[in-house]
C-alpha cells in the first residue's frame, strides 16, 4: 500500500482528512520533535482506531510534513506512490495526474 492510499483509508475510517488529523495532532504537541512515534500511535487508536500500519504512515507526515522519499515514487510496487508529496486536503479534492 503506498503512503497516498494509507492517508486515503485513514479518510474513509476517520471521516477526516490528513490535514485535519495533522493539525488536531498539533494542538496535542505531537509535532515536537520529542514526541515518540509511540505516544502519536497510542492517540491514533484509542481516539480512531487506527493500526499501526495506517498510523506511521500519519507519524511521518505529522513529523516530518508531506513530502516523501523519491524511493516511493514511480515504482510500480505496492509502495509506489505518483508524486514525492502527499495530498492532505481530502480524496474529494486530490487532483489526478
Amino acid at each position: 500500500m503506498s503512503f497516498q492510499a494509507y492517508l486515503d483509508a485513514i479518510e474513509d475510517k476517520t471521516g477526516l482528512t490528513p490535514r485535519q488529523l495533522v493539525e488536531i495532532a498539533e494542538t496535542k504537541g505531537f509535532n515536537d520533535p520529542s514526541v515518540k512515534a509511540g505516544v502519536i500511535l497510542e492517540w491514533l487508536k484509542a481516539d480512531y482506531d487506527l493500526g499501526r500500519g495506517h498510523g506511521m504512515a500519519l507519524v511521518h507526515v505529522i513529523k516530518k510534513g508531506p513530502k516523501i522519499d523519491n524511493k516511493h515514487v514511480g515504482s510500480d510496487g505496492t509502495h509506489g506512490d505518483d508524486s514525492d508529496t502527499l495530498w492532505l486536503d481530502g480524496k474529494a479534492s486530490k487532483p489526478t495526474p
